[in-house]
């Protein structure tokens, strides 16, 4: 049994003229346990996507099973629900309330649960010493770096123990450094069995997903099977626009290219001249002196 199943699923934004279709009848399906990139270039619908996984949007026709559960027409009470218990979500601006600490912003999901106060800072405490930030827990948003920011959002995320994690550009706002470390804390969360789908526009964060989703206008154009720690092929080509080659082909190019210069240096050198045969003189005829 699928965990997440989409069939011909279109949302659709606007009337008459103006309508926009986010979705053009998408299907989709996710196993318990995957890591899901899912890529495409802006306004492919990337977002909508995770929107209607994430039981923050309804789509317009088509219908999502979750849990073998039809979740395409619940009411918003029921939506709020099911998201509070089954799914966490990290944004790319992190979402944090300035006037929280780090601590007080993890418990948020536990409060709206009705979690006692002592049970819901024990627990978040736990999270952020899961995420490393144990000894930040009294510190305001604005006294954390970036990557520090977005490992509270995580720990928010999992402190209801989710089994799907919905990230919409989790490393959008982050250096190189916070991104790899962001990653790979997500990495850590996944291989503990929780579904993660993330949307990235960097080919090398694929390096993370078992799975690359590419979309355009609307639609999933590509859907490849990865490693864990390779970039897809797909995601390769796509994005990098640069064919893979193996060392073989490397070290032909390397011949080819040294015959090229080879052959090109030879045209551009000067052809010697042959030493011109030096000629024997012709003996000069003496006159003979005449008489008087």
């Amino acid at each position: 049994m699928a965990l997440i199943e989409l069939k011909d699923v279109s949302k659709l934004y606007g009337f008459g003229d103006a309508t926009n279709v986010a979705l053009d009848e998408v299907s989709l399906t996710i196993e318990q346990g995957e890591c899901v990139a899912v890529m495409g270039p802006s306004g492919s619908g990337k977002s909508t996507l995770m929107n209607v996984i994430g039981l923050l949007d309804r789509p317009t026709h088509g219908d999502y099973h979750l849990e073998d559960k039809n979740v395409s027409r619940l009411g918003a009470n029921q939506r709020a629900k099911a998201r509070r218990d089954k799914i966490g979500f990290i944004f790319q601006s992190f979402n944090l309330l300035p006037r929280l600490t780090a601590l007080e912003n993890v418990t948020l999901p536990l409060l709206y649960k009705g979690v006692s106060q002592h049970k819901r800072t024990v627990k978040a405490r736990d999270m952020l010493e899961r995420v490393g930030l144990g000894d930040r827990a009294y510190y305001y948003p604005r006294q954390l770096s970036g990557g520090q920011k977005q490992s509270v959002a995580i720990a928010r995320a999992l402190v209801n123990e989710p089994q799907i994690i919905i990230a919409d550009e989790p490393t959008g706002n982050l250096d190189s450094n916070s991104s790899r470390l962001v990653m790979e804390l997500l990495s850590e969360i996944h291989k503990t069995g929780n579904t993660i789908v993330f949307v990235t526009h960097n080919p090398e964060l694929t390096r993370f997903a078992t799975r690359v989703v590419y979309m355009q206008d609307g639609t999933i154009k590509h859907d490849e099977q990865t490693k864990l720690g390779e970039v897809g092929r797909y995601a390769r080509a796509v994005m990098y626009a640069v064919p893979e080659t193996t060392e073989d082909d490397d070290l032909v190019g390397v011949s080819m290219m040294m015959n090229v210069l080879d052959k090109r240096a030879d045209a551009t050198e000067k052809p010697k001249r042959a030493p011109r045969a030096v000629k024997a003189k012709k003996p000069v005829a003496k006159r003979k002196k005449t008489k008087k």
